[in-house]
């Protein structure tokens, strides 16, 4: 039998989860080990009571671990075993990372730079603005864009990633022969082609059931340098993703939103409880991760949407849903006053937010 066998057929056993598999190949001193251990001998390993000791003993079902072996020979899968020279290096220093990781597609998970963006299904404009504009300022990083392939914020972050050709990953919480929700299948085969892909811990046949997604979202927070927060109401996935990136000792920003937009409490409370430092520019992410992008060059700080009041805000947002804007249009559907419209609309421009067009309309720069 092959060594993959062995490590996927580890998974396989009830009750062995990430912490106690590696306590047990430590103290049997080989994977193989492990298997051929008798139930007296193995309940002398920490946190294996005579319970797990007899179903680890007892253990049979190789039969699954070869159909899983067949099921990744034939679709390109990359089994990585936390042992392996290729297994993600920021992920090997978290305690509780998963064993084994199936792969699809040419992804570094080792990048120098990695970014998680996060946030809720539903996003609004105003998150979609700031996603889009966070990741074309990444470009010149060449970061791997990391994120959940769910909808709302995750997939606009992919999408923004793939406009901007940086490779993006996406994490996902079931195994690797769906893709949830199947809207994001072209995505997801755009991800593979363009240097990114996607990664599990799942076995094929395993469901997207809402217990995967907590589990998913620590492998999003364990393999990142810094976990951004778009957009997000004070419970949901985003926060359980903070939490755990704050457990892991990470960096974490979130932006900021108007306090009586519901999906930006969450990020507004992270702020509050100083989890997150406040992303009000690209330039933050940069200057908390000492990412200077010209070196020897003195740094200058480019204007940013996310500067913006909050009357800005919606007119930016505004003209970016729309593409090309007329000012008529800001007046009747923003309801604005011509005049004081027409000075911000000024200072948009001398801030190089937006640039004004033949006919007094505007879109963003």
């Amino acid at each position: 039998m092959q060594l993959l066998h062995y490590q996927i057929a580890l998974t396989l056993i009830p009750g062995i989860g990430d912490v106690l598999a590696k306590n047990l190949i430590g103290y049997c001193g080989s994977l193989e080990a492990v298997f051929c251990m008798k139930k007296q001998q193995l309940m002398r390993v920490p946190g294996i009571g005579e319970k797990l000791a007899r179903q680890i003993a007892s253990f049979r079902d190789f039969d699954r671990a070869e159909e899983e072996v067949q099921f990744i020979r034939k679709n390109g899968i990359q089994p990585l075993f936390y042992l392996d020279e290729a297994y993600p290096r920021r992920l090997r220093e978290i305690e509780d990372a998963p064993v084994m990781l199936y792969t699809k597609g040419k992804a570094d998970l080792n990048n120098p730079k990695c970014v998680a963006i996060v946030g809720t299904r539903r996003s609004t404009e105003y998150g979609k603005l700031m996603t889009a504009k966070l990741v074309e300022a990444l470009k010149p990083t060449g970061c791997l864009i990391l994120s959940g392939l769910a909808l709302g914020i995750d997939s606009f972050a992919h999408k923004a990633a793939l406009d901007n050709e940086l490779p993006t990953v996406g994490v996902l919480a079931h195994g690797l022969d769906r893709i949830y929700p199947p809207q994001n299948q072209p995505t997801s085969r755009k991800m593979e082609l363009q240097g990114g892909g996607l990664i599990t811990e799942f076995h094929s046949g395993t469901q997207p059931d809402k217990v995967n997604f907590p589990q998913r979202n620590r492998i999003v927070a364990g393999l990142c340098d810094v976990l951004v927060v778009i957009e997000t109401a004070v419970r949901g996935g985003a926060m359980i993703t903070a939490e755990i990136a704050n457990s892991y000792n990470k960096d974490i920003l979130a932006v900021p939103g108007r306090l009586s937009d519901e999906y930006s409490a969450g990020c507004n409370r992270l702020i509050h409880l100083n989890k997150a430092g406040i992303l009000t520019s690209p330039q933050d992410l940069f200057e908390l991760m000492n990412w200077d992008l010209k070196p020897g060059r003195k740094k200058s700080r480019q204007p940013s949407l996310f500067d913006l009041n909050t009357e800005d805000q919606h007119i930016v947002t505004y003209i970016h849903k729309h593409v090309r804007t007329g000012i008529d249009a800001l007046v009747n559907d923003l309801s604005l006053d011509p005049g004081p419209l027409s000075l911000r609309l000024l200072d948009l421009e001398f801030r190089n937010i937006i640039r004004t067009l033949p006919g007094k309309f505007y879109e963003l720069v």
